[in-house]
């Protein structure tokens, strides 16, 4: 495998805590693995470990069978970060910055290559500063290719980055993995993960607390879910049905019964007598992002599984 990470913890050496708490999961050649978890879950510590920045105080990181924080030269060529942001001179040209990063990891001879699957050649003279934020993130992925194209690490890829640009940059993912490079991906659009990660990691207080493929955990048998204008009457559909039925966030709601083609039926019957229409239902599934938000708002922070300080 690409990336193995066993039973990782990592603590704070001055309060103790464990910012990662035993966690264990791995990305294969050609996988994409989406890393969730709110702020402050332990997303950024793992990444840094597997990285290399970090050393763990308990449990081990591999990349391509190497440690990264002490054998960093044996896969410094044969692996790409894309960091949530690219400090570069404002002045430099989009080809300037890719000629210097692949100068510096020995890819002079894929600069072509990686400049036009960027879709970065029609810009090649402009200054970092006149990008759009799609484009200074297409960059930023030029950057982390250069680096190499086994294992790819990228921190939020399409944050803050236009429609347009966001396709793009999913479709240069989805392409890279299609080769056998190895993806290990954090963000916050639960819809960029629907579209492109086979597997999903779930972090909370430091800990995995769901692992699988999206259609794993978002499989139910015994709930709707439907979106809609917030503020909807649902008290009266709920007496109608003989279920609970609430509003979990505004425009969010969920009915706790069997999705049958009766009860579905109903929903939508009583939604047309209130002069509206679901903007999407899931009928036998939960949305991730409704997976994630019951995973992570009721839990309690976890009690450390190792004892030691980190060094």
């Amino acid at each position: 495998m690409s990336i193995e990470v066993n039973d990782l913890v990592i603590r704070y050496t001055d309060s103790g805590t464990a910012a990662v708490n035993g966690v264990t999961m791995r990305v294969d050649p050609g996988d994409i693995v989406a890393l969730l978890g709110p702020n402050g879950a332990g997303k950024t510590t793992m990444l840094h470990a597997i990285e290399g920045y970090v050393r763990p105080t308990a449990g081990s990181v591999r990349v391509l069978g190497h440690d990264p924080a002490t054998e960093r030269h044996a896969i410094a060529n044969r692996w790409g970060v894309m960091p949530q942001s690219v400090g570069f001179p404002m002045g430099a040209t989009v080809i300037e910055a890719i000629q210097l990063f692949a100068a510096l990891h020995g890819a002079e001879e894929r600069v072509s290559a990686i400049t036009e699957a960027t879709g970065l050649s029609s810009l090649r003279k402009q200054r970092w500063r006149k990008l759009s934020g799609g484009e200074q993130q297409r960059l930023s992925l030029a950057l982390a290719l250069c680096g190499g194209t086994e294992v790819l690490l990228l921190d939020e890829p399409t944050n803050a980055v236009d429609a347009a640009g966001r396709e793009r940059i999913l479709e240069l993912v989805a392409e890279r993995a299609a080769t056998g490079t190895a993806v290990l991906i954090t963000t916050h659009r639960f819809d960029d993960v629907e579209r492109v990660a086979d597997r999903v990691v779930i972090l909370d207080h430091g800990c995995d607390v769901a692992q699988g493929t999206v259609d794993d955990l978002t499989r139910t048998n015994d709930r709707i879910e439907f979106r809609g204008p917030a503020g909807l009457p649902v008290a009266e559909l709920s007496i109608r049905l003989g279920v609970a039925v609430t509003e979990r966030s505004p425009g969010r709601y969920r009915v706790d019964q069997a999705p049958t083609p009766s009860v579905v039926g109903h929903v939508n019957a009583w939604l047309a007598d209130h002069d509206t229409m679901a903007s999407s239902m899931l009928a036998g599934r939960r949305s991730l992002e409704s997976v994630f938000l019951e995973l992570t708002e009721t839990r309690e922070p976890l009690t450390e599984k190792h004892g030691g300080d980190q060094s």
